[in-house]
Formats: C-alpha cells, structure tokens, sequence
C-alpha cells in the first residue's frame, strides 16, 4: 500500500537526492519496488555505500558484531544484501582524517548510500564534522536510510530519541525535510513505542511527524511524500 501527499505549503523542500526512509530496511516487496523506482535500474546494476556511523553511539549496536553484520550483510534487515553491483563502506569518522578528493569523487559517483541504524544525533555530528550533509544537497544518489539514519532528515529528532549528547546539547538534525520519524512503532522489543508515546512525540517536534512501524516506509521524490506499507503508520500534523 502506497499514499502520495502533493506539494502544498507544508511539503518538504527536497534537494537532488531521491529519499527511501525506513523503520528497518528494506525489508518487504513494497519497499523493495520503492527502491528500484528510485533507482531507475536494476540493483544489479547499481553502486552502493554503506554507512555505519551512526551505529557506534547507540549502546544496543555498536561497536562490535552488529556494526560487522550490518557492513557484511549479515543483519536482520535487508539493505547491504540486497544484490548491488559492489559495496563500499563509507566511514564518517575517518572522513576529517583524509583529503577530500579521496572521498568526495567516490560519493559523488555512487548511485545509493545505504545509511544505518543507531543514534541520530551522533550520525548527524559526524554527517556535519565529516563534511558530508553539506555534500548531500548536490548528490544524484539514492539516500536509503534506515531507523536513525531516515530520522536524521529531520529538523529536530524530538527528545525521546536523545540518547547520544551532542555539544549543543539538543535533538536538532540536518533539517533536509520538513517531517520528523517515530521509527519501529509497536516493535515487540519497544515497549514505549506505542502509538499514545507517538502522539506526545509529536507534540514536541516542530514539524508534522510520521510514526511508521518497521513494514512502512516513507519515499521522498520531487517534494513528493509518499508512504510506503504493508504495515501500520500515522501521520500527526501540526
């Protein structure tokens, strides 16, 4: 199931970049053909980076084993092993380390960042540090995000999900859409993700909030938002 919000005064101001924002992957047929619309060829044919940052500031999946399952393939949800022509890891925190024309050339020429879960805020510290949200604007990759990395969109994550202290000590993110996520909505494992803690979620974000559960999605492309599901969401409106 799949539903289209045209552009209106409330629409996202989208950049180049085509969006397929996840709970957890790409992980049923419905977002499986999202991604390939997206893509606009067969993901045999496509190039993708993967990005594990966010991951090593969440307590619950990394550093260790997860970061390793995510980068190889190997977790429970689909997004590196899903047949690409090759995979690269792009690592943010080694980015400040290098020169630019070491990188850059290599992210400008990839068709998909596959971007992981974990802490939002810490992905988005490093998206800026490294230099690479500055970047996204201009890119005609495929930006699939999964958990935190589809929240870092957003203009602020809301403070439930502050788990990671940034410098600035608040939930504000990259802002390159003008809707926040509520990720994993009824997950087992979650007790607090309900739809009633969704609804005062989204009475403290400054922007209308999607709470998607992890067979949902939400597809970005052209400043069209499309939801993407064979599962349950919510759209909270300001």
């Amino acid at each position: 199931m799949s539903q289209n919000f045209p552009k209106d005064s409330k629409s996202i101001e989208v950049f180049g970049m085509k969006l397929l924002l996840t709970s957890a992957g790409v992980n049923n047929p419905s977002i499986h053909n999202a991604l390939v619309d997206l893509l606009s060829k067969p993901i045999s044919d496509s190039n993708a980076l993967c990005i594990p940052t966010a991951m090593y500031g969440h307590p619950w999946v990394g550093p260790g084993d997860k970061a390793w399952e995510f980068i190889s393939g190997n977790s429970e949800n689909p997004m590196v092993d899903l047949g690409w022509k090759s995979v690269g890891v792009l690592e943010l925190t080694a980015l400040p380390s290098i020169d630019k024309d070491r990188w850059i050339p290599l992210v400008r020429e990839t068709d998909v960042l596959l971007v992981s879960g974990g802490d939002a805020l810490y992905l988005n510290y490093w998206m800026q540090k490294s230099g690479l949200a500055e970047l996204l604007p201009s890119l005609d990759a495929v930006y699939v995000g999964m958990s935190a990395g589809s929240m870092v969109m957003a203009p602020n994550i809301g403070k439930e999900f502050v788990g990671w202290q940034p410098p600035a000590g608040e939930d504000e993110a990259l802002g390159l859409v003008d809707f926040a996520l509520f990720p994993h909505l009824d997950h087992e494992l979650l007790p607090d993700n309900t739809l009633a803690n969704a609804e005062k979620w989204a009475a403290g974000v400054s922007v209308p909030g999607y709470a998607i559960d992890d067979q949902t999605a939400i597809k970005v492309t052209d400043g069209v938002v499309e939801v993407v599901s064979e599962g349950k969401w919510k759209l909270f409106t300001l």
